[in-house]
């Protein structure tokens, strides 16, 4: 059984004010992985602007 289903299949047992609950626990959850994709976003930056901010790279795109 996936687990998707088995999440269903235990929320459907729960009465509405905890449904809240679990609702605000999953926004959480989506805006800790939406900061830790932007974290590793900034981080790899860093590390691709020594290559980005070249002469070389400035000249291959230099037509666009």
């Amino acid at each position: 059984m996936e687990t998707k289903e088995l999440i269903y299949r235990e929320i459907e047992v729960f009465p509405e004010t905890y449904l809240e609950e679990i609702l605000d626990f999953i926004h959480f959850l989506k805006g800790k992985a939406s900061k830790e994709i932007m974290g590793t976003a900034i981080l790899s930056e860093s590390v691709l602007s020594k290559d980005w901010l070249s002469p070389e790279e400035d000249e291959a795109w230099k037509n666009l």
